[in-house]
């Protein structure tokens, strides 16, 4: 992933100091801004070199014609020949050099993170700096009639409902491993077409990507640390590495991927230039002269099996899924215009601050620390849940959703463009957990449980919540397209009547 180079050229516009300093707010040696100039000028001087090479190269060519035009093919111009071939020679050097300063200059690009927007909290200890943005819900509190010390774990609860299988998962899988059983994996699908239909209902479109990238298309989508932390390879082996495969860590991977290389039609993102200043003008049609910017923009709802080592967690979460190395998850991700993508964050934030206050879990959303914001990210919101049972029953606050904005930073690495003909630019992408179901889970056991135990009737009213949705968008969905099969059955006998 990459930011845009013309950002690190003041000829063109920009501004290296400006670079800097991000790199200075992610606590990170700003010289990497400087080596990627150094590199980008001996590129361009490297290009221009070549490029003059090639003039003289023409030139010789050009006098090679007249001279034989001249002598009607009988001079054989050996020393212009000769002439030709050293420049040749010279430009197919410099073609070289200028592609190897190229990649190392890219290659150096991508270790800069994107800029980071000016509101972050600059610090490298989110524990204690993360900025507090809402809040919402009530902590509970009592007495547990079986525990002394107040609210029992998200791990004990699951396996008192029989709800997991522990030690068949290590055997079977390893750490972290565990089989959902009977209550657990109802309610995990309850969660996910629960999400899922939540999301529909905000315009969403569901979309199910593959489990599995390419490795050419996994670079492009992945950063580069993880590779080592967090991704699972399946390989075929040495001989055939053009088989390689990459399980995905979550959707949003291969869904950045979705346009990759491909040009979106402006009109998906932006509403069209007002052809008229009021009704009745001398323009076609008529003139919204305040859009509503939710009908523009491209928004998917993310479901997918997620595939994380957690190598950098060790000793972290051991017991229970609250960290595990498969889980389900839907996520949030949508490519707007590149002056909404702030507007958008706001949005996708909201959206799931709704979906957690319908499940009634206690939360608050924090602004992230500069130092803990991942490298594609400007700006990133994290809404962390209330867990009682947590720190030995005291509870605490605990990650469910991460909401990022990442401007044009994933667009160019993928090339995906907006606009018509030479008129494009590189859409903003955000992203944003709506569940993380096995999370999810851990969440709702600990806040829905009573002195007695869970809390039944409070599950109980949650997922005809959950049902009356799923069956209202279902049937919805089953209606329109019934319609449209209907419609279209209509259109053919119609056509096969006129013939």
């Amino acid at each position: 992933m990459t930011i845009d180079i013309n950002l690190l050229r003041e000829n063109k516009g920009g501004d290296p100091e400006k670079v800097r300093e991000s790199e200075r707010r992610r606590f990170r040696d700003p010289k990497t801004v400087d080596e990627v100039i150094a590199l980008d000028k001996a590129w361009v001087a490297k290009q221009y070199d070549m490029e003059q090479k090639k003039k003289e190269m023409n030139a010789v060519q050009k006098k090679i014609g007249e001279k034989k035009k001249a002598s009607g093919g009988k001079d054989k111009c050996e020393e212009e020949m000769a002439e030709k071939g050293k420049l040749e020679e010279a430009v197919k050097q410099l073609e070289q050099e200028a592609g190897e300063l190229h990649k190392k200059r890219d290659e150096t690009l991508a270790k800069i993170g994107n800029i980071l927007d000016d509101s972050v909290p600059v610090s490298q200890d989110e524990d204690k700096d993360n900025e507090v943005v809402a809040l919402w819900g009530k902590i509970p509190t009592f007495d547990a009639k079986y525990q002394t010390d107040g609210f029992r774990p998200h791990f004990e609860l699951i396996e008192m409902i029989g709800g997991i299988n522990f030690e068949a998962g290590r055997d079977v899988f390893g750490s972290r491993g565990y089989f959902l059983t009977g209550p657990a994996v109802l309610l995990n699908q309850a969660l996910i077409n629960y999400g899922l239909a939540f999301l529909m209902r905000e315009g969403y479109t569901p979309v199910q990507p593959p489990f599995m990238m390419k490795k050419d298309v996994m670079a492009q989508a992945a950063e580069l640390k993880d590779y080592d932390d967090v991704l699972y390879k399946v390989t075929e082996g040495e001989e055939h590495p053009e088989l390689d495969r990459y399980l995905i860590a979550t959707s949003e991977q291969p869904i950045t991927a979705l346009y990759r290389n491909k040009v979106i039609d402006m009109k998906e993102l932006r509403p069209p230039a007002n052809t008229a200043a009021t009704h009745g003008g001398h323009g076609e049609g008529t003139v919204d002269l305040n859009p509503d910017s939710s009908k523009y923009g491209i928004r998917f709802a993310g479901v997918s099996s997620c595939f994380r080592k957690e190598a950098g967690s060790s000793g972290r979460d051991i017991r229970g899924i609250f960290r595990c190395h498969q889980f389900e998850k839907v996520e949030q991700f949508c490519i707007v215009d590149e002056d909404k993508s702030k507007e958008e964050h706001v949005k996708i934030s909201k959206v799931a601050e709704r979906f957690y206050q319908s499940l009634g879990f206690p939360y608050r959303v924090v602004n992230i620390v500069s130092g803990e914001i991942n490298d594609a990210a400007s700006k990133k919101f994290d809404l962390e849940a209330w867990f009682p049972g947590d720190a030995d029953g005291k509870g605490q606050y605990r990650e469910l959703v991460s909401a990022s904005n990442c401007l044009d930073f994933q667009s160019r690495r993928m090339d995906t463009r907006a606009g018509h003909g030479t008129d494009q630019q590189f859409p903003h992408m955000l992203n944003s957990t709506l569940v993380a179901t096995q999370r999810c889970m851990c969440c709702l056991l600990e806040n829905y449980q009573t002195k007695e135990g869970i809390d039944t009737d409070r599950l109980l009213i949650i997922s005809k919540k959950m049902l009356v949705m799923v069956v209202m968008h279902s049937l919805r969905d089953f209606f329109d397209l019934s319609c449209k099969i209907a419609y279209n059955a209509l259109l053919c006998q119609h056509a096969k009547t006129k013939t």
